[in-house]
């Protein structure tokens, strides 16, 4: 299960890391307000369409949102307005390889909130690790050594990783339910508030071809990154779904200069080895010992082969369901990570 949940977080940064240098490319055209709406609003339409063609077998394996859950859809709607009108913006005032890069700043906030917050257990490793990512973060965010004056590019990108950080551990606490579901609320949610937004500062621009490419972006980048993302917070939890996600801004990179022929400065090159470093500890982790799982009442796709579902059905079963269900309190060692299931204190 964690080799899959790890395999769907790599696969969700290989969608999102094609978004900053196309996103720049659309933006000499669109604004950044209206740009963020398309994006969200091609990622709504896209899985809601991915939904209709599914039917309702996904639905008799998946979890419905319920009231319990609504406080964290808004804060995931308001969260995900917010943050890619941040990026976009940043997109505008920095290259597109510098923005790509700072997006790992994403894992070092998501970490922080989840322990703070959420009190998601981090380690040493962990820690290190997101000491790395800011270090790296903070040497791209200088504009000028002499003068040690900030980028004011960077400063928005940093802003929208701070908002994606709190989004994301709303989002982990929606990740046993319909992921499918999620990404359409999500979707249709922030890119109606962009909309609006933009449609405010009268910033909507009527390019047809332009629209339609970001749009189908926006279903890419956005729409089945954060499926897969979702899939894997379910195994993995936000701290260390992030770790993995940080693949994506070195395949923005990569892109940025074939596409914008950029060059390499030296400051540059030395964020990049430091983030690599930073993103190789978070993603390796290793966690395992004794634990205590506590008698808990849920509903959530499942199986019974992995250990922690034991409960007995009247009548036969077979895959992957969702149903309301009980686990009982278990004691047992193995190496795990702090999804919903392990949220015990250390």
């Amino acid at each position: 299960m964690k080799r899959s949940a790890i395999f769907m977080a790599v696969l969700a940064a290989a969608c999102y890391g094609i978004s900053a240098p196309f996103s720049k490319l659309l933006l000499e055209e669109i604004s950044p307000v209206f740009m963020a709406a398309l994006l969200y609003l091609g990622a709504g339409i896209g899985m809601l369409i991915i939904n209709l063609l599914k039917g309702s077998r996904i639905e008799q394996q998946e979890a419905k949102i319920t009231k319990k859950e609504l406080p964290y859809v808004a804060g995931m709607i308001a969260l995900d307005t917010a943050a890619p009108i941040f990026l976009m913006l940043g997109l505008k005032l920095t290259t597109s390889a510098n923005a790509s890069l700072m997006n790992n700043f994403e894992i070092a906030a998501t970490a922080v909130i989840a322990l703070a917050v959420f009190k998601e257990a981090i380690g040493k490793r962990m820690w290190i690790a997101i000491l790395f990512i800011t270090i790296s973060s903070m040497i791209l965010s200088i504009e000028d050594y002499d003068t040690f004056s900030f980028s004011i590019g960077s400063i928005f990108v940093l802003a929208a990783c701070i908002c994606w950080g709190f989004e994301n551990n709303c989002t982990r606490m929606l990740s046993l339910k319909n992921p499918l579901e999620v990404v359409i609320i999500k979707g249709f949610g922030s890119g109606f508030g962009s909309f609006m937004i933009a449609l405010a500062c009268s910033s909507i621009s009527l390019h047809g071809v332009y629209i339609a490419f970001s749009l189908l972006l926006g279903f890419v980048s956005y729409g089945l990154s954060i499926f897969f993302y979702i899939r894997a917070q379910r195994e993995l939890g936000a701290a260390r779904t992030s770790a993995y996600y940080a693949f994506a801004p070195f395949i923005g990179v990569l892109l940025s200069f074939v596409i914008f022929g950029q060059t390499i400065t030296v400051s540059f090159s030395v964020a990049t080895v430091i983030m690599i470093v930073g993103a190789y500890l978070a993603a390796f982790e290793k966690h395992e010992h004794s634990h205590v799982h506590q008698q808990i009442e849920h509903e959530h796709r499942h199986s019974h082969n992995d250990g922690h579902h034991t409960h007995t059905h009247n009548y036969p079963v077979k895959g992957e369901h969702s149903h309301k269900h009980v686990h009982e309190e278990m004691v047992h060692t193995h190496t795990h990570t702090p999804d919903l299931h392990h949220t015990h204190k250390h």
